[in-house]
């Protein structure tokens, strides 16, 4: 990361939170979506949320000053960019991400606490709060969003009749895979408590036809599946996981596949030297926050992986995701 340090960038770092708390309440009180394409005084506004309006209007000034919304007078509006992203009558929306982000502050605020006591202080992904639990999987759905269009474009599946997505939350991927392969069937497996999220996505893109829900916790030593795939697709889903646990899902996955078949695994891939790049080597600490044993991995430690469970032909996409992101994929024997 080539910043040039001193005392202004240094400041500039330590106080970025403003914005970000800026931008949490901003979502977290659906300003945008109140506003829609109207233009709204303060006050009318802040008698929307039910709220004094002193507070609510230096918060609108607050997102006029960084771009999120336009003032004219003592008039607000969003600008194009608030409307295609931030309300919610937008298909592009990315609040839930954002609000997952929201409920991980804490724990970043207080990661001192973390480090002293050798341990995660929070678990915002496997949270039985409704509330938390749906920003996280719907968060999923937002930023898998961003990629899984362009990569069912780019990805060949058109060889593939079956595919798995493992631990595939609402299933964007395993849906965007099938609507742009059309002799493509996908099942998605994951916990439980997200069936319900899964199949309000599988609705939504009127996938039913050939996406499926299975549960299944793949982390369990009890997990089996009595089905054969083409392809296995695991997204970020082995950051979550320690070493021994991580190298198990890929084995797992690896002894579904037909002869053959391909397996890709899409995550925050760390260099060798693992001191950068900055997005995986922080989200690292992410993980430490909130898992017993969670970690970005490198590429060498993700290839072990693969190479333990049989998998040959290993190579490296060249796809860079927005949050750099990386696949690698390789075929089974």
């Amino acid at each position: 990361m080539n910043i040039n340090w001193n005392q202004g960038t240094l400041l500039q770092v330590s106080g970025a939170y403003w914005q970000t708390c800026t931008l949490h309440t901003g979502v977290k009180l659906d300003i945008f979506t109140q506003i829609g394409m109207d233009s709204l005084t303060g006050d009318k506004i802040a008698d929307r949320l039910g709220m004094p309006p002193r507070g609510v209007i230096v918060l609108l000034r607050a997102l006029a000053a960084m771009g999120l919304l336009t003032q004219s007078g003592k008039t607000y509006a969003n600008t194009r960019e608030a409307d295609l992203y931030l309300s919610k009558s937008s298909d592009q929306y990315i609040g839930h991400m954002i609000l997952h982000h929201h409920h991980l502050a804490d724990s970043w605020v207080n990661m001192d606490k973390a480090l002293t006591g050798g341990g995660p202080i929070r678990n915002a992904g496997k949270s039985t709060d409704p509330v938390v639990r749906e920003s996280f999987l719907m968060g999923m759905f937002n930023i898998a969003m961003a990629t899984a269009p362009g990569l069912a474009k780019d990805l060949d599946l058109s060889q593939y009749k079956t595919l798995l997505d493992l631990g595939g939350g609402p299933g964007t991927y395993a849906i965007q895979f099938c609507l742009h392969n059309p002799g493509l069937e996908a099942v998605i497996c994951d916990l439980p408590t997200t069936r319900p999220f899964a199949e309000k996505t599988i609705r939504r893109f009127k996938a039913g036809n050939r996406v499926s829900f299975t549960q299944g916790d793949y982390t369990s030593l009890e997990f089996s599946l009595n089905l054969t795939f083409d392809a296995v697709w695991l997204s970020h889903i082995l950051h979550g996981e320690g070493p021994n646990t991580a190298k198990r899902v890929v084995e797992r996955a690896a002894k579904v596949l037909n002869p053959g078949g391909k397996i890709f695994i899409h995550d925050f891939i760390l260099d060798n030297t693992k001191d950068g790049p900055l997005f995986p080597a922080l989200f690292s600490m992410n993980m430490f926050l909130g898992t017993e044993q969670g970690r970005s991995y490198s590429q060498e430690e993700l290839i072990r992986m693969m190479e333990s469970a049989g998998i040959r032909d290993i190579k490296r996409l060249d796809f860079k995701g927005p949050t750099e992101s990386g696949i690698l994929t390789g075929v089974a024997p």
